[in-house]
């Protein structure tokens, strides 16, 4: 899968807080206050045991939609964004559909409210590293257990205690130990077949044009709805949905 490059400059202001978060131990601290899997609209009790309520997901990383093979997956990285996240919510709420909002955890820290408002919406979470680092495949065991347990602990807090059901590496920058780790924790790894390339802000209907045309490509699409203006998401989602309900898809969650 393609790295984002280019206007990641976002980032770096919510850099100094995740350094301040690696420097904790990858032990009670991270376990502290995880709640049960997603699997309705009430959340497990929380449980201070390492694993004890989680159900182990499938290390390989998922593409399909649960609603088969006319299916769709729309997920939205790297919020939640106080600007942006509440009027993604507005189009999918107006179209019937419900997402995956994969997010990094400094920003669901910032924003618990809106990390609220997703669940309350029948949305779904994913875990998208503490920082989003698009060079954590090439780091330490150490340094990609605290990027995703650090980021799964700030989401299932800000959630009011439910946990991200996937894990989405910054860029794709999966490894092998990444899947398997976030697999034990009940994170199905999260893929992508069909980039919007909306980061780059190339113009709603330059969105609209790609989606369209990679879409035979497979069924999870890729928006994001922070890191920068994201009106042209907005509006391309406000043209995108109809028209994918018009071409006889149903909108779904990845399988899990």
């Amino acid at each position: 899968m393609a790295r984002h490059s280019g206007g990641r400059g976002w980032y770096g202001k919510v850099v100094g807080a995740a350094l301040g978060v690696t420097v904790l131990a990858v032990g009670a601290s991270v376990w502290t206050a995880q709640a049960g899997a997603v699997g309705g609209s009430s959340p497990h009790a929380a449980s201070a045991t390492p694993g004890s309520d989680v159900k182990p997901a499938a290390v390989t990383i998922v593409h399909a939609s649960d609603k088969g093979v006319r299916g769709v997956n729309i997920t939205i990285d790297d919020g939640p964004d106080p600007a942006w996240t509440p009027q993604v919510l507005d189009v999918l709420r107006e179209y019937g559909v419900k997402a995956t909002f994969c997010m990094v955890g400094t920003q669901a820290q910032a924003h618990p409210d809106l990390v609220k408002k997703v669940v309350a919406a029948g949305h779904r979470l994913c875990d998208h590293s503490v920082s989003h680092d698009t060079t954590m495949d090439a780091k330490s065991h150490a340094y990609q257990s605290q990027q995703i347990l650090d980021a799964e602990r700030m989401i299932t807090e800000a959630s009011g205690g439910v946990r991200p059901m996937y894990y989405r590496a910054p860029g794709g920058a999966f490894t092998p130990y990444s899947r398997k780790l976030a697999a034990s924790r009940g994170m199905r790894p999260l893929g992508w077949n069909v980039d919007s390339k909306d980061f780059e802000r190339p113009g709603t209907d330059t969105i609209v044009a790609t989606v369209q045309r990679e879409l035979p490509n497979g069924p999870t699409l890729l928006f994001h709805d922070a890191g920068g203006d994201r009106s042209q998401t907005v509006e391309a989602l406000r043209r995108i949905l109809p028209w994918l309900k018009e071409q006889g898809y149903s909108f779904g969650f990845p399988v899990h």
